[in-house]
């Protein structure tokens, strides 16, 4: 419908729906209700008084652990298998005689914990550029290790007690496993869809259509570029992007794994 008082579309002002192609889902977007008044609760910085060392944090140096065993008197990265682990290379597997409503089968692997540093003190961000090389070096270390017994390796990091941080050491877990889990997988699924239809990887033409349009860049290199993705669900989501089609952490050049750093 037309008329004099049709109203021309503001992605500000209207909401509508986004999609999501390494998902192909279909995301909400309702921007304006960001005008709402708000008398919710508001959250205080929380006050933290982290020692460098404590005798009683398990990740210390020198400190013993749950299961007994003693950490080295480390002074870069150290790692270790978890004490509590998610995942055992030994599981027995379940039998194929089930209902088909209820199904299980096999999961098997390895969980690791990484420590950046030392320190208690500090965070990623806050190290030194040739420590931080240290914990890059060593995530792709990790990588080609685990990577020739499972095909799933999955280094990430939960920061702070709100996402489920149990310790304030700075640290990453490593999981590897025998199975793709189910976002890599359809995330997976989704690209080479849409390279067998366009001829190229989704990733590389969608930074490169960001890096045009400069609407939701955060930081950019000449390497590297992280954006607020256009299907963002999240308050304060970033995808961070090689310029160069780069299927794995341990395919990064030194140098330009080193510029990372800078962003």
């Amino acid at each position: 419908m037309s008329g004099k008082n049709e109203v021309s579309f503001d992605p500000k002002e209207h909401q509508h729906l986004r999609y999501n192609p390494l998902r192909d889902t279909w995301v909400l977007v309702s921007a304006h209700r960001m005008k709402r008044p708000w008398a919710g609760q508001v959250e205080k910085p929380p006050e933290e008084h982290i020692p460098r060392y404590d005798p009683r944090n398990p990740l210390c140096p020198g400190n013993t652990r749950a299961n007994g065993e003693v950490n080295s008197d480390y002074d870069s990265t150290f790692v270790f298998g978890n004490d509590f682990p998610a995942l055992q290379p030994d599981a027995p597997d379940p039998g194929s005689d089930q209902h088909p409503l209820f199904q299980s089968k096999a999961a098997r692997g390895v969980c690791k914990v990484m420590c950046f540093h030392p320190w208690s003190d500090i965070t990623l961000p806050l190290m030194e550029k040739h420590e931080v090389v240290k914990v890059i070096d060593k995530w792709v270390g990790l990588v080609e290790e685990l990577g020739t017994t499972y095909p799933w390796v999955q280094i990430f990091e939960n920061k702070g007690a709100m996402m489920g941080c149990s310790n304030p050491h700075p640290h990453c877990q490593v999981w590897a496993s025998n199975f793709l889990p189910n976002e890599p997988a359809l995330s997976d699924r989704c690209q080479r869809a849409y390279y067998q239809k366009h001829g190229e990887p989704m990733l590389l033409q969608y930074a490169r259509q960001e890096a045009e349009k400069k609407e939701r860049v955060v930081v950019e290199s000449s390497d590297w570029l992280a954006v607020v993705p256009y299907w963002a669900t999240w308050p304060y989501q970033t995808l961070l992007l090689p310029r160069r089609h780069v299927l794995r952490i341990n395919d990064l050049t030194q140098r330009r794994g080193r510029v990372w750093l800078t962003l």
